[in-house]
């Protein structure tokens, strides 16, 4: 059976950005991982030599405090076994999937739990990746496939991200079906 091995990172959505980013960084200490403003995503560590980012900031919270305001919940996993794992028994119990991906840096499977909140089980890579990084993988392939693929995006694509608007085409961020 697959298995969580801890909480990975937590999304929120933000109606000042530029505020929480100066609350998470400033009072709170932690480090500024990345960041793609155009598109309103700050990615934030407390150890970033160990985990890319432990909370995502996310522009567009724009219906006060009683808005939606968790983006996602993401587990990590101890590997990519454990995520195809998951990947497989979601599929069987049909829960809603989001999106299947690649970040370079991670395998992440995003599905939505019974009241609609986004999650994500996700393995590390051990690579490194500008984010935002996104691209479809499919685990149903040889997961030597799956690893070598994604580690020619990453030589191609690491320093300056990606992101497969098809894939995003087919979901809506932060909304469960």
């Amino acid at each position: 059976m697959p298995a969580i091995s801890s909480l990975g990172h937590v999304g929120l959505y933000c109606s000042d950005l530029s505020a929480q980013i100066e609350f998470y960084t400033g009072l709170l200490g932690l480090t500024k991982t990345d960041e793609d403003l155009e598109n309103g995503l700050v990615f934030l560590s407390a150890q970033p030599e160990e985990e890319h980012h432990e909370l995502l900031l996310v522009a567009g919270r724009n219906a006060g405090r009683e808005a939606r305001v968790v983006q996602q919940i993401s587990f990590r996993c101890g590997s990519l076994e454990d995520v195809t794992g998951y990947y497989r028994r979601f599929v069987e119990h049909e829960v809603p999937l989001d999106m299947v991906v690649s970040h370079g840096n991670a395998v992440g499977v995003y599905f939505f739990d019974p009241e609609g909140n986004r999650c994500e089980v996700y393995w590390q890579t051990g690579l490194s990746a500008r984010q935002p990084y996104v691209q479809a993988v499919d685990l149903d392939d040889d997961p030597a496939a799956i690893v070598a693929a994604i580690e020619a995006s990453v030589v191609r694509y690491g320093e300056t991200g990606i992101v497969d608007r098809e894939v995003l085409a087919r979901q809506d961020i932060g909304r469960a079906p």
